[in-house]
């Protein structure tokens, strides 16, 4: 019987099936954050139960924290924060605090630690644990309930998901990135469309990815509504497992971490890579996306009165008008980081792009490093001088900052931020902020030009 790489993962996990059709499966490692956890250590605290297995747990700090200094920049995020930290003590967890050259945003740490190879299942309380799928591990997103669940017994509850193969065939075009092509897939699958799926990416675009860019292709899946989101295991993924501190801690034998040649999906939607421009988002959801060199829809492209109201809405909250060219948006703020696209590799190319340049005038722009390891090496490298020449601000500390509006750079209510991050929801960044998602080169280019602009025309 022939299998997806999804199947095998599933299969390998699985204790026992359970008698309404669920499953239990086995956590291998389960990553914490100071804000999904606190109630789960509670829950264990009120039953009078222990971690089963400490050390297959890690905890960061990296939702709330400030990223302008190693302080807390609020009574309640110290109190998140040094909660985590007493509760990892009290059960022997490792914890990578602030000030720690560990810390960073969990999802840049884990791999670049080496604590994630093929053939694993990871979980997390962050929706965006998919990620891990880059290297033929299956990694979800759990709630509070379920954290206390994988705590007390290292199990959890699981239901069997059907399969997506989404296959991008051929070379992309100059100036195209892996934020790129993911943004393509979520244009044309909708926000909604893997919904129940577990998704696999497969075809020459993927391939010719580095894992930087395979990490941002699985991490935004869950823009699709994917629960999982995986790449099968190839001599990129084998070279990128050496050289981190716990490399070697982890290996899964047994299985070659791909789908069977002639595996079955449920689904199959396959994407031209030549056909995927720089993109952009106008709306308020990451499906709502445009090519840099077009227009913001019109009512007129739209048949459904339920699509019409919801560009109406939209451009309401955005500020825009329907046909408004994509390259005469002006933005008050440009920001780079986040789990999706903070790594060395998205430093490197935005700083490709701000070299020897200068920040628009009234552009306020930010850089956020994903992790204590990645701002030393981009130090290193000659990038700091490179973004605080151009105009950028160089933020010391690791964190989530201006993804999510859940520490102290939020934007204000009309601000315009062209966005490294992967969501652009209402008030995501803050309350009333316009978010514009983009690649990091674009957003360098955007910071530059004081709009958004084709990222093809600074090369």
């Amino acid at each position: 019987m022939t299998r997806t790489l999804y199947d095998k993962l599933v299969d390998a996990h699985k204790v026992c099936d359970l008698p309404d059709g669920d499953m239990l499966i086995y956590v291998d490692f389960h990553i914490m954050n100071e804000y999904t956890s606190p109630q789960a250590f509670s829950g264990l605290e009120s039953k009078g139960l222990n971690v089963w297995r400490p050390e297959a747990h890690l905890s960061v700090i990296d939702h709330v924290n400030a990223t302008r200094s190693v302080e807390a920049h609020d009574a309640q995020s110290k109190l998140l924060i040094d909660n985590l930290e007493k509760n990892c003590t009290t059960h022997e967890i490792a914890f990578y605090g602030l000030g720690d050259p560990r810390q960073g945003i969990e999802h840049i740490v884990v791999p670049e630690q080496g604590l994630v190879v093929p053939g694993m299942l990871i979980a997390c309380g962050d929706s965006h644990t998919t990620t891990y799928g880059a290297f033929g591990a299956l990694g979800f997103g759990i709630g509070t309930s379920e954290v206390e669940h994988v705590l007390a017994t290292q199990t959890l509850r699981y239901k069997r998901m059907k399969t997506m193969r989404v296959t991008i065939n051929g070379d992309t075009t100059l100036g195209v990135t892996a934020k790129d092509i993911i943004m393509k897939v979520v244009q044309v699958i909708g926000a909604g469309g893997a919904n129940g799926f577990a998704v696999e990416f497969s075809g020459s675009a993927i391939r010719n990815l580095n894992m930087a860019g395979r990490m941002t292709i699985c991490n935004m899946a869950v823009e699709l509504g994917a629960r999982a989101a995986l790449i099968a295991t190839d001599e990129t993924t084998e070279k990128a497992l050496k050289g981190h501190p716990h490399s070697g801690q982890f290996e899964f034998k047994g299985e070659k971490w791909v789908s069977d040649p002639n595996a079955i999906f449920d689904q199959e939607v396959t994407i031209s890579g030549a056909d995927i421009e720089p993109l952009i988002t106008w709306g308020t959801s990451p499906d709502q996306s445009i090519s840099i060199t077009a227009h913001v829809p019109s009512a007129q492209d739209y048949v459904s009165p339920k699509a019409k109201k919801a560009l109406e809405r939209s451009l309401e909250y955005m500020g825009l008008d329907e046909g408004q060219s994509a390259q005469s948006i002006v933005i008050d703020t440009a920001f780079i980081g986040s789990c999706t696209n903070s790594r060395i590799e998205d430093l490197r190319e935005a700083a490709k792009i701000l070299d020897g340049r200068q920040v628009a005038k009234g552009v306020e722009a930010i850089v956020v490093p994903g992790s204590a390891m990645t701002r030393i090496k981009a130090e290193a490298e000659g990038l700091r001088s490179i973004f605080e020449t151009s105009g950028f601000e160089w933020r010391p500390e690791a964190g989530c900052s201006m993804c999510l509006a859940m520490n102290d750079d939020i934007a204000m209510d009309g601000e315009r931020v062209a966005s490294s991050t992967n969501r652009n929801f209402e008030g995501r960044q803050g309350r009333g902020a316009r978010t514009h998602l983009m690649s990091p080169a674009m957003v360098a280019a955007a910071a530059i030009a004081g709009h958004l602009v084709d990222v093809r025309n600074f090369k």
